[in-house]
């Protein structure tokens, strides 16, 4: 190739088949007349550009092979990326590519489609396939590839446009667990369908507890319900929290107390997790089981968190 350009990255024919198929290349056709006097004359012969995918492109043959990469004794041949001067510093371009010879015997054009995703970059503007056909093969007329010394090469290019999301998680080595009291009273007059406690801090973040007295969701009329929520605004942009709870329900007569247990991950979209059936009213309101004493009840929360999750 051009001294200019990049060393190409390649693919040998070893493991793979040729296979054909009757439709054409779908972005770019390349016949050659004269091909014998094409290979006495150049050893590479680059085509027009043509766009595919918003990018300008060029298809190079090379007629007696691309001897610096072992294709001696084959047809070589390459898709270069051309006029990359306007892309972004930095700029990456992923493809699909498929180079093809037209066989006129059998009226099919094969290529060896290997499927493979190709990057192309600053340092790598070229690929190709340094031994796409044996030359002994491809110039016997019987074979179907030149018919009255014309032959015919094509390329197709599929742009793979990145919709890649990611997340890096960081997990804490030795986190600190941290425990939240909340006294309510009067529970019995509650007329709010939910009430929050005050705020309070753990790690760097402000959390709260919900109650709903009457319950939320498939609790409502049969349970309590309750949250841990985090205070959005106190998390980082593009930052979502790894965290280890427990919810109670402090029994204040047997010390039996009521525990939900959770591993959530709490996002500016998601801040809060908990249970909609944390009690059953009835259970809740039995004098006897504690966790109702002259109107008051208290629920306490354990927090740990074990890892942040930022956006990649």
């Amino acid at each position: 190739m051009d001294p200019k350009l990049p060393t190409p990255s390649t693919q040998t024919t070893e493991g793979l088949v040729l296979k054909g198929r009757e439709a054409p290349p779908s972005h770019y056709k390349f016949k050659i007349e004269s091909f014998s006097l094409l290979s006495e004359a150049l050893d590479k012969y680059s085509s027009g550009t043509f766009e595919v995918g918003g990018y300008n492109w060029k298809l190079s043959i090379y007629p007696s092979g691309d001897k610096k990469r072992d294709g001696q004794d084959h047809i070589s041949i390459y898709l270069e990326m051309v006029e990359t001067d306007s892309l972004p510093i930095g700029w990456e371009v992923n493809a699909i590519v498929n180079l093809f010879a037209l066989n006129y015997l059998e009226d099919k054009y094969v290529s060896l489609q290997d499927g493979g995703v190709k990057r192309f970059h600053e340092m790598k503007t070229a690929w190709g396939i340094p031994k796409f056909i044996d030359i002994e093969t491809f110039s016997k007329p019987s074979n179907g590839y030149i018919i009255s010394d014309n032959c015919v090469f094509g390329v197709e290019v599929f742009i793979v446009k990145s919709t890649m999301k990611g997340d890096c998680l960081s997990m804490i080595s030795q986190p600190v667990t941290f425990s939240y009291t909340w006294k309510f009273d009067s529970f019995s007059r509650s007329t709010l369908p939910a009430y929050d406690s005050e705020t309070f801090v753990a790690g760097d973040y402000k959390w709260k507890l919900i109650l709903y007295p009457n319950g939320c969701g498939e609790g409502i009329g049969n349970s309590i319900s309750l949250f841990l929520a985090v205070d959005n605004s106190t998390l980082p942009p593009n930052t979502k929290l790894f965290v280890k709870f427990y919810l109670y329900g402090r029994d204040q007569i047997n010390g039996n107390h009521h525990k939900f247990e959770g591993k959530n991950i709490f996002t500016p979209v998601t801040t809060n997790w908990g249970s909609r059936k944390f009690i059953s009213l009835s259970k809740f309101e039995d004098a006897k089981m504690g966790y109702l004493v002259a109107a008051t009840c208290i629920f306490e929360a354990q927090l740990t968190v074990l890892g942040s999750i930022r956006s990649l």
